[in-house]
C-alpha cells in the first residue's frame, strides 16, 4: 500500500512521470481548532473499529431559512493521532441513502496507518438517512416477497407495477410533505459545509463513493475554496442525472451479467452449466422463467431473483456464491439454494427501506423526470431489446419519479476550473456508474487527474485489494500529488491492471458459503458498506 510510483510497473500500472502537489501537510489550512466547543465524541468503538466515535450536528431543513426548522446528522470519526494533522476526512459511500457512519472506520483501517494517522476520518448518514433525524420510511416492507413480474409481459403486469410506483410516490408525498421539498443534492451538500464548519476547519478533504463522487462535485461547485483535497472514486456522469443516466446503467448491468456468465462457463468443472457463454445465460433465463411460474420456495420470484444477481455485477467477489445457487437449482432444483442466496443478496430489511425512501426522495427530486408514462415505457421496450437482463427492473425501481409529488429542481453544472488537483478513479466495465461517465467528470473538473483499472468490472475501486490503485490515493492524501499525462490512454493519467477474477469455492470456502457466511476481505468488506444500489 506504501509502495512509491517508481515500483508500480510492478503491480501492473502504466505511470506518467509527472506529478502534481496540492498544500504540503505542514502549510495545510486547516483553521483553529474549535471542535472541542461545538462536536461532542463520544465513544461507540466496535471489535472491528474500536477507535470509532460519534457524534451529531445541527443543520437547517431549508439552507435558504436558516433560523426556521432544524434536523440531525450523524456523524462519526476516526481521530487523528499523528503530529501532523491535515485535518477532516470525510468520506461517503454513495446512494443516495447509503449510511456512512461506518464508512469511517472502514477508510481509516484501510488506509496506510501514517496516512490515516493525519486526518479525523469522519462518516456521517446524510440528511434523511439512517441515525440523522428525522429518518425517512415511506412504505415499510416495499420490497417484501412476491412482487410482480418485472417484464410487463401483459397490460396487467404493467399496471399492477404502476399502480405500486405511483402509491410509492403518494405515500411519501402524504407522510413527508416538510420533508422532500428539502431531500436533493444541493442541501444535502451545504450540510457537509455545516460538518466542515462544526470540525473548525477552514477547508475540507473529502473522499466519496458512487453518487458519493456527484455530492462532492456539487460541493466542490458550491464551495471550490473550501476543498483542500477531493478524491472520487466510480463516478457519476453528471451529464445524464439521472434518468439517462439510468438507461445507461442498463446497458452496462447487461454487459456485466453476460461477464458473470462468461466466468461461470470458464469454470464448467465446477458449475457444469456449459463452456459456452452464450449457454450458460440461456440456462439463466430458463431459471428466470421457471420461478415466474413457480417462486421458488413461494419467495423468489423474477424481481427477486434478478435482486439477487444484481449484486455480482456490482462486485465479482459475489459469482462464486451466486453460481453454487445458480448451479444447484439448474441441476437438482434446489429451492433452497435460491431462497439462502436471495437472503443475502437481494432481500431488503428496514435498512434497505430507509435507503430506498432517501434514494427516490433525493433523484425524484434532484432533476426533472419523464411524467408522461409512454416516455418511460417506449424507453424500457427499447432498452430491454437489447439489454433484458435488468431494464424492467431498474425501471420500476425509479418509477415513483413519475410521479413524484413535488416538483423537481434543475441539475448542477459541475463544471469547475477553480479546485487545487482532484484524484478520479474508474473502472472500465463499472456497470452501476459505467466508464464514460468518469471520463465527462474528469473532462469537467479541469485539472484533475483520472486513474483507469483497465479492465475492471466493480463499483467501487479503491481499498479493495488493487495496491497499485491503493498507492495512488495513499500518495495524494499523504502529499497531495496527483499523476499527470498519458497513463497509456488517451482519456487517462494512469492505468492500473485490473484485479483477479475471483476462483470457485472449494474446501473451508465452500462449506462456509453453505452456512451462509463469506469472505472477509477487504473488496467484501467494502462492497456491503456501499450506499444502497450504488
Amino acid at each position: 500500500m506504501t509502495k512509491r510510483p517508481g515500483i508500480l510497473f510492478a503491480v501492473g500500472a502504466t505511470v506518467a512521470g509527472l506529478v502534481t502537489a496540492a498544500p504540503s501537510p505542514a502549510t495545510a489550512d486547516t483553521g483553529a481548532r474549535r471542535d472541542a466547543a461545538q462536536l461532542r465524541w463520544t465513544d461507540c468503538g466496535s471489535a472491528s473499529y474500536p477507535t470509532l466515535q460519534c457524534s451529531s450536528v445541527s443543520t437547517p431543513l431549508d439552507h435558504d431559512d436558516p433560523s426556521g426548522r432544524r434536523i440531525t446528522l450523524a456523524l462519526s470519526r476516526v481521530p487523528h493521532t499523528a503530529k501532523t494533522f491535515q485535518g477532516p476526512l470525510l468520506v461517503n459511500p454513495g446512494g443516495p441513502g447509503g449510511s456512512g457512519l461506518s464508512m469511517a472506520g472502514f477508510v481509516a483501517s484501510s488506509l496506510p496507518k501514517k496516512v490515516a494517522a493525519q486526518y479525523d476520518v469522519i462518516g456521517f448518514d446524510p440528511r434523511g438517512v439512517g441515525k440523522s433525524e428525522p429518518a425517512l420510511d415511506c412504505v415499510p416492507k416495499y420490497f417484501d416477497p412476491l412482487r410482480p413480474e418485472s417484464t410487463p409481459d401483459s397490460p396487467v403486469v404493467e399496471q399492477a407495477n404502476r399502480n405500486r410506483a405511483a402509491s410509492f410516490a403518494r405515500a411519501c408525498g402524504e407522510k413527508y410533505p416538510d420533508l422532500l421539498p428539502h431531500m436533493d443534492t444541493v442541501s444535502a451538500a451545504k450540510d457537509l459545509d455545516v460538518i466542515r464548519e462544526a470540525t473548525g476547519s477552514r477547508q475540507l478533504n473529502y473522499f466519496g463513493y458512487s453518487y458519493g463522487t456527484y455530492l462532492g462535485a456539487v460541493y466542490a461547485k458550491l464551495f471550490p475554496e473550501r476543498v483542500r483535497r477531493l478524491a472520487l472514486d466510480s463516478n457519476v456522469d453528471p451529464e445524464g442525472v439521472w434518468y439517462d443516466d439510468n438507461i445507461g446503467q442498463d446497458y452496462a448491468f447487461d454487459a456485466r451479467h453476460k461477464a458473470f456468465a462468461a466466468w461461470v462457463a470458464k469454470h464448467d468443472t465446477t458449475y457444469g452449466l456449459g463452456s459456452d457463454p452464450a449457454k450458460v445465460e440461456e440456462a439463466w433465463y430458463a431459471m428466470r422463467e421457471a420461478v415466474k411460474t413457480h417462486p421458488a420456495g413461494g419467495r423468489v420470484g423474477t424481481s427477486e431473483l434478478e435482486d439477487t444477481f444484481l449484486p455480482g455485477s456490482y462486485y465479482n467477489g459475489y459469482w462464486p456464491y451466486l453460481a453454487d445457487a445458480f448451479a444447484a437449482y439448474v441441476h437438482e432444483h434446489d429451492e433452497e439454494a435460491l431462497v439462502k442466496a436471495y437472503k443475502r443478496f437481494g432481500a431488503v430489511d428496514a435498512k434497505g427501506d430507509n435507503g430506498y425512501s432517501v434514494y427516490s426522495a433525493v433523484q425524484c427530486r434532484d432533476t426533472p423526470w419523464p411524467r408522461e408514462w409512454n416516455t418511460w415505457r417506449n424507453d424500457s421496450w427499447r432498452v430491454h431489446g437489447k439489454a433484458p437482463f435488468f431494464t424492467w427492473n431498474n425501471t420500476w425501481y425509479n418509477a415513483p419519479c413519475a410521479d413524484w409529488p413535488v416538483a423537481p429542481l434543475n441539475p448542477v453544472r459541475v463544471s469547475n476550473s477553480d479546485l487545487p488537483p482532484v484524484l478520479l478513479f474508474q473502472a472500465t466495465e463499472d456497470a452501476a456508474t459505467p466508464y464514460e461517465g468518469g471520463v465527462t467528470l474528469h473532462r469537467k473538473l479541469r485539472g484533475s487527474s483520472l486513474v483507469v483499472e483497465q479492465g475492471g468490472g466493480n463499483h467501487g475501486i479503491t481499498l479493495s485489494g488493487n495496491d497499485c490503485l491503493d498507492t495512488y490515493l495513499a500518495d495524494y492524501l499523504a502529499k497531495g500529488t496527483v499523476p499527470r499525462g498519458r497513463g497509456g490512454r488517451d482519456d487517462a493519467d494512469a492505468v492500473c491492471a485490473k484485479s483477479a477474477d475471483p476462483q470457485p469455492l472449494t474446501g473451508r470456502a465452500a462449506a462456509k458459503a453453505a452456512r451462509g457466511t463469506g469472505s472477509g476481505s477487504s473488496g467484501s468488506t467494502l462492497h456491503g458498506l456501499l450506499g444502497f444500489r450504488g
